[in-house]
């Protein structure tokens, strides 16, 4: 070998040492598989639903006439003048009907029975009486009231006004002529002034509301990838708007704000929490945004890719097929790091063992529903020199192979992850049967925590309600 030539195969040498050194030195300045890095904050996760109610007057109508109770009220020795009093039952007397009058106020039609008896007042020609006379009169008075939902969920009505009686009420005894009608709109408005107006928690909702809630709020179990975890709805806020829609019904605006919290599956509450006051609200659409904290220990990570990518073969060039073995995930930084443990073998017979190292952000594609990994870095963390040289030679291919391999399909993963929430959400009352439409489920994105990777849900609906 003359020396030009010697001189220029050295040369080329060291370039390529050079080259080769400086493609290690950007990957480890690059990739540091030790470093600690800063973690991202997780998001906190809030909830909201907000359902329009429209419930028909035919709903109201049925729920009036059901929870009304026959007897209304009792009066005891009423004096009627001229010397007489009355005893008398004043009950319902068939079906009660309902019609707005504006957004406010709503008009009511309460058919009403009086029955009793009338005598004369202790002395007098009373002994002279065989008997009291009955009396048995139907009467179908029409008022108009302001109802209203108090924030401590108590139903009060604060105008009460009697617009007419609906017939007269009049008898005759001993040949006296009696027209009791202004009696009787005097008890009526006295009965109003003493148990409806002057009481505000006139009514409570609480129960009716409790009862719904318990099926809506209670604490349950879901399984994903074999995992249990509890899940408990927090309210922080109730809200309602009411309005009354003439020919129609009435318009209720309910909605409700919270978070969704995780528990051990050993120490899943057994109750719902409590109800917060009711606050107004100024939202009519028709709307389910639940935000759930799904999160996956590292442990649990590994298992889940190696069900997804143990044992597949990334062809690296002609000579040699690398195989994955084992996967260590971890924090690194906003991305992911994998260590993966692998065997390049040889088409040849030899194998060449060693780990690399995978950094990337995990981006969910809402339309094939995969995970795929995105700004996939990675570098060797330990193997032979040989396998070292071949991974950089082929970088780029190797590169586009494992991008192209590190996908997963966690379509069941979120479907299992909220299973049974539809079945919650769907319920059936004596007023009305409550479904979900249109779940969709996606990640809001991925946070390496130091325990494991945090992926809130998002869980997006609308209801649909059928009234009896």
């Amino acid at each position: 070998m003359t020396a030009p030539t010697f001189y220029t195969s050295m040369k080329s040498v060291l370039i390529f040492w050079i080259g080769v050194g400086g493609l290690l030195a950007v990957s480890c300045k690059s990739l540091d598989p030790a470093a600690s890095l800063p973690l991202p904050a997780v998001p906190k996760t809030t909830s909201s639903v907000n359902v329009p109610l429209e419930i028909p007057f035919s709903t109201l109508t049925a729920v009036a006439n059901r929870e009304t109770p026959s007897l209304i009220f009792r009066q005891r020795g009423m004096d009627l003048g001229n010397g007489l009093v009355g005893d008398f039952d004043f009950s319902r007397n068939g079906k009660i009907q309902l019609r707005a009058l504006d957004q406010q106020r709503l008009e009511v039609m309460f058919p009403l029975k009086i029955q009793g008896e009338v005598g004369l007042k202790p002395g007098g020609i009373r002994n002279l009486l065989q008997s009291n006379v009955p009396i048995n009169q139907s009467l179908a008075p029409v008022f108009v009231i302001n109802p209203e939902v108090q924030s401590n969920w108590y139903l009060g009505i604060s105008e009460f006004e009697l617009m007419d009686l609906g017939g007269k009420m009049a008898l005759s005894v001993l040949g006296i002529e009696l027209d009791l009608s202004p009696l009787v709109r005097q008890e009526i408005r006295l009965f109003a002034k003493q148990e409806l107006t002057s009481k505000p928690n006139l009514l409570a909702l609480k129960p009716l509301m409790e009862s719904i809630w318990n099926q809506v709020g209670k604490p349950i179990l879901v399984e994903v990838e074999g995992k249990k975890t509890g899940l408990s709805i927090r309210p922080d806020s109730v809200k309602i708007r009411e309005y009354l829609q003439p020919n129609k019904g009435l318009h209720l605006d309910l909605g409700f704000q919270g978070q969704v919290e995780l528990h051990p599956s050993t120490a899943v509450p057994s109750r719902a929490f409590p109800l917060p006051k009711i606050s107004p609200n100024t939202d009519g659409y028709n709307r389910i945004d639940l935000e759930l904290p799904l999160a996956f220990t590292y442990a649990e990570l590994d298992a889940l890719i190696q069900k997804s990518f143990g044992g597949q073969a990334l062809r690296m060039n002609k000579s040699y097929v690398f195989q994955a073995n084992q996967f260590r995930t971890q924090a690194y930084g906003d991305r992911l790091g994998v260590t993966v443990a692998f065997t390049a073998i040889s088409n040849k017979g030899g194998e060449l063992k060693g780990e690399l190292f995978l950094a990337g952000h995990p981006v969910y594609d809402p339309v094939t529903k995969v995970l795929r990994v995105e700004n996939l870095d990675f570098i060797m963390k330990s193997g032979g020199m040989k396998a070292m040289l071949g991974t950089l030679i082929k970088r780029g291919k190797i590169h586009k192979q494992l991008s192209q391999q590190m996908k997963m399909p966690l379509g069941e993963t979120i479907a299992e992850s909220l299973k049974g929430l539809q079945g919650l959400l769907s319920l059936q009352t004596p007023v009305a049967n409550l479904s979900i439409q249109g779940l969709q489920v996606v990640p809001l994105g991925f946070y390496p925590t130091t325990t494991g990777l945090a992926i809130p849900l998002k869980a997006t609906a609308t209801t649909a309600i059928q009234w009896k």
